[in-house]
């Protein structure tokens, strides 16, 4: 009886394994089935050598790149840094298996620091060969195909043409080929046609225009073997919004600036002040945008000319504004304006009359009759009596006619007409003619006029007169000069601001608009 329950005990264990199998159990089986594999695909492999049997035939190597990111692009010392999956792909002749001798498995993933690796590497890397791949697991199948990508970040060496910076577009290559082995014993070959861009994530300061994986081979002067690789070609565009905002706009205000320096007037006293500080201010531009660009005499930045061209127009401009500083300001040794400014400068433009043309008119009338001179001499001494009897010549005259009075004479008031005797001519005073007098009984027979004193007060009183005029009438060539030169200072200002006007004008469209345009089909 004890024999018969032990077997039943044993059949209902048995019915209750297989009705509820132990699923851990089976996957400590499955693990188990996989390091038997690997020990036995290890046994005799050795990863040093490339794995084929026949040493004549070559290990094909096919790679892709998948493109991540395009992380930085560092101008000033040319490298271009990309996050890439490495995908490499090649036929393992010594990693092959039967999956039915190890419970169907057709495929595993195995440790690549295990197993034969391609010696890929990045020909135009920025950092020093030391550095490997990630170690990540490689993907085994059953036919000895294996799968390996390691993700990496690539720093490599591209040349930057910063001819139209900010509106650049930038080309980078990397080459990516086996480092000692020949295409007869290593042949590097495309994966896929295209690069893969499923998981590419945009970059702010650069728009990936293309990216092409291409096949090459290049054969050296030590060796008739080809040797093949793959050329991975980027080509990116700037994006301009934020250049344009920070550099390009405040380029063109400060140009402007160099064109207000003609509209201040010369005696505002900021002139020159202005056009420095632009210099100044286009300066420091300068100095921000050097830092950005490759220390190389290849190419010159489009910004950078445009800058130049304007530093050196606002210099231009200072020394114009000095010239029209010297024009507007004169000093005591006044020049007149030459001839050839007068001609072909100043031919439009209109001055003033002086206030007090005597000399002038005292010229038109001598070639008069006389009664036209008379005519005019009262309208001149009138004029002339207006303006110096309440402050100079009254002066003069009351001290003449008391110092006549004092010698017997009968006093002259400076209210009665002068009146000028026979004895003294006209063309005495050729500044003003003298009121016409009455004939009386002393100059009725001589035609003479008679005056209140004697002759030395008559010309004393002439003398004085005549310094006076002749004081007014070098005061008003001396304004008269200085008014020719302003005119002139005011119409090379007016030249100069037209002129630096449209050159301002056609050189800011044509760096900042036409060639860009030209160069990308499109400004922003």
């Amino acid at each position: 009886m004890f024999r018969l329950a032990v077997i039943r005990l044993l059949v209902a264990h048995l019915l209750a394994a297989i009705l509820n199998p132990d699923v851990s159990g089976l996957e400590e089986v499955k693990r188990q089935e996989e390091s038997r594999l690997l020990n036995h695909l290890m046994k005799t492999y050795d990863r040093e050598v490339r794995p084929v049997y026949n040493a004549s035939h070559p290990v094909v190597v096919n790679v892709g790149i998948t493109l991540t990111q395009i992380f930085d692009m560092d101008e000033k010392n040319q490298v271009l840094t990309t996050n890439i999956w490495l995908d490499q792909e090649w036929n393992d002749q010594l990693l092959t298996w039967e999956p039915r001798d190890f419970n169907g498995i057709e495929k595993m993933h195995v440790p690549c620091d295990k197993i034969w690796l391609p010696d890929i590497v990045l020909y135009n890397s920025a950092d020093d060969y030391s550095q490997t791949y990630f170690r990540s697991l490689a993907s085994l199948d059953h036919r000895g195909n294996i799968f390996w990508p390691p993700p990496t970040k690539f720093r490599s060496t591209c040349p930057v043409d910063v001819k139209y910076f900010p509106f650049d577009d930038q080309t980078c290559n990397l080459k990516l080929s086996s480092w000692m082995y020949d295409g007869t014993k290593l042949n590097v070959m495309n994966r896929t046609s295209n690069i893969d861009l499923e998981n590419y994530v945009p970059n702010g300061e650069w728009e990936l225009l293309e990216a092409r994986l291409t096949r090459t081979e290049q054969y050296y002067p030590c060796c008739v073997e080809p040797y093949p690789s793959m050329t991975v070609t980027i080509r990116i565009r700037r994006k301009t919004l934020y250049y344009m905002y920070n550099i390009v706009f405040p380029c063109m205000m400060m140009s402007s600036l160099t064109v207000l320096v003609f509209c201040l007037p010369p005696d505002s006293g900021e002139k020159i002040a202005l056009g420095v500080t632009v210099i100044l201010a286009f300066s420091v531009f300068m100095l921000a945008i050097a830092e950005k660009m490759p220390e190389t005499s290849e190419s010159i930045p489009l910004i950078g000319i445009y800058l130049t061209f304007v530093m050196a127009m606002t210099t231009v401009s200072v020394i114009m504004t000095v010239m029209v500083l010297n024009f507007f300001y004169r000093g005591p040794a006044l020049t007149p304006v030459p001839f050839w400014a007068k001609k072909y400068i100043m031919s439009k433009g209109n001055l003033s009359s002086p206030s007090f043309p005597f000399r002038s008119q005292a010229n038109l009338t001598s070639r008069r009759g006389a009664e036209s001179r008379q005519g005019a001499g009262r309208r001149n001494f009138q004029n002339f009596s207006t303006r110096y009897n309440l402050d100079i010549l009254k002066n003069h005259l009351l001290r003449v006619t008391k110092r006549e009075g004092n010698n017997g004479t009968v006093p002259v008031s400076p209210h009665v007409p002068l009146q000028l005797s026979g004895n003294i001519e006209v063309e005495t005073f050729p500044f003003v003619d003298p009121p016409p007098i009455p004939p009386t009984a002393n100059n009725a027979g001589g035609g003479g006029y008679t005056t209140a004193g004697d002759s030395t007060s008559e010309e004393e009183i002439l003398r004085v007169l005549r310094i006076l005029l002749e004081k007014e009438d070098q005061q008003n060539k001396d304004d008269q000069i200085r008014r020719e030169w302003r005119m002139l200072a005011e119409i090379i200002d007016k030249w100069l601001f037209w002129g630096f006007f449209l050159i301002t004008t056609l050189s800011t469209a044509v760096f900042i608009v036409i060639l860009p345009y030209g160069k990308r089909g499109k400004f922003f």
